[in-house]
């Protein structure tokens, strides 16, 4: 099975770009993050005649999450038990989406940013990312033999190789050891991140920021990642950052990660599964 994962910054407004990735590259499964629109707007058709079966959730313009896949989509959850909500308790963001497809628990998930430390959203984030992880130590301690991938646009650059000029990014969000800890705390959960282990390359990003020639200059982030359970992880064979999907009029300002997993479809064209 082909799983990947992208932060698509508008479906309406890349719903071709996706399809054409899908196709290209084979993807059994697309998880998808930054849809920006309400499962109303979202163009399922488009990806239905593909032949993907689509499950999303989305409040308005802002957030949103997806997941596609032509390997079966069952038991749909549109967050995770004591996801946290930001400023309006009873409003709980679009910032997970979880689905069983091939076998796999795929949770497509779009953390928080934090805005600024010292920010409520900042505390947010953290949050966030502790209810996650215990959750997600959870669903191990319940069944050590589950397949579990946590995929998606994690807002967080755990090493200071994963951003273009550390120094740029001192006082900000992303890099701050409590975000740091706080993403490393899935790899003492149980979890392996499976692309770092496949592709450990420094400036191997796959976000850059629209302005001032970052893409150009290959001045990026590394913040999109996918961590597995042990046994989804075993099954590993192939993990790809497709950087080519940057480039081109009305791109995203990231890019599909990609991870193989054996035993369903093989490698599809188009997507080196070895190097970035």
């Amino acid at each position: 099975m082909r799983l990947a994962t992208w932060n698509i910054n508008s479906v309406r407004a890349r719903v071709d770009r996706a399809v054409a990735f899908l196709e290209r590259s084979g993807t059994d499964v697309l998880a998808l993050q930054e849809t920006k629109c309400t499962p109303e707007q979202f163009p399922r058709e488009a990806f239905e005649a593909a032949g993907y079966e689509v499950a999303c959730a989305g409040l308005n313009q802002w957030n949103g999450v997806a997941v596609v896949s032509r390997v079966g989509l069952d038991d749909v959850a549109t967050s995770f038990d004591g996801q946290p909500a930001f400023g309006d308790p009873a409003r709980v963001e679009a910032r997970a989406l979880g689905a069983t497809c091939g076998g796999v628990r795929v949770w497509s998930l779009y953390v928080p940013h934090g805005r600024e430390l010292g920010d409520p959203h900042y505390a947010y984030k953290l949050r966030w990312l502790d209810e996650l992880r215990a959750r997600a130590a959870g669903w191990l301690a319940d069944d050590a033999a589950a397949q579990v991938a946590l995929v998606g646009d994690w807002n967080v650059a755990p090493l200071d190789t994963d951003v273009w000029d550390v120094a740029y990014f001192a006082g900000k969000t992303h890099v701050t050891p409590a975000e740091r800890d706080a993403f490393a705390a899935f790899g003492a959960a149980g979890y392996t991140e499976v692309t770092r282990e496949t592709i450990p390359a420094e400036r191997s990003y796959t976000y850059w920021d629209y302005q001032r020639l970052r893409f150009p200059r290959n001045e990026g982030m590394r913040i999109d990642f996918a961590y597995l359970s042990p046994a989804a992880r075993a099954r590993v064979t192939g993990v790809a950052i497709d950087r080519d999907e940057r480039k081109g009029k009305g791109a995203s300002d990231h890019v599909p990660v990609v991870v193989d997993l054996d035993d369903l479809h093989g490698r599809g064209p188009g997507i080196d599964t070895v190097s970035p």
